[in-house]
């Protein structure tokens, strides 16, 4: 995978390849201000046909999901309402499992309720195994 920091840089300045997709938001001026992110760049998820890349704030660490390293993913949902309102709130996430065994839950930090976001990462990652020949 290329280097993420450079993915995101690039993502940042544009243009970028076709096959990238770029999730980006303005950080809210209040909260950027309480939580003391307010100069650091915007959240920034990259999806690109090797893996994704998520900065949120500088004071976590990037979530990086090379395609490369896992063996499958599978989509999960969940629905939970309550009996003062007539809604439903949807909560989507990806299983992972790596090829090592070890499995994982990714659900983006900053582009959780994006549903474009996740069906971006599984086309994405649907993509990149059958490039390889996986499928």
């Amino acid at each position: 995978m290329t280097d993420p920091r450079t993915i995101l840089t690039q993502a940042r300045q544009g243009p970028v390849p076709a096959d990238w997709r770029v999730f980006t938001k303005k950080r809210g001026k209040v909260s950027g201000f309480l939580r003391g992110t307010s100069e650091d760049p915007n959240p920034l998820l990259v999806i690109t046909p090797e893996g994704a890349i998520e900065y949120k704030d500088e004071r976590k660490p990037l979530t990086i999901i090379n395609f490369y390293e896992l063996a499958d993913i599978t989509l999960k949902a969940a629905a939970s309402t309550s009996s003062s309102s007539s809604f439903a709130t949807l909560s989507v996430w990806v299983d992972l499992r790596y090829s090592d065994g070890t499995k994982a839950k990714w659900r983006s930090t900053s582009f959780a309720d994006n549903l474009q976001a996740i069906q971006g990462f599984v086309e994405a990652y649907g993509a990149h195994k059958a490039l390889q020949g996986r499928y």
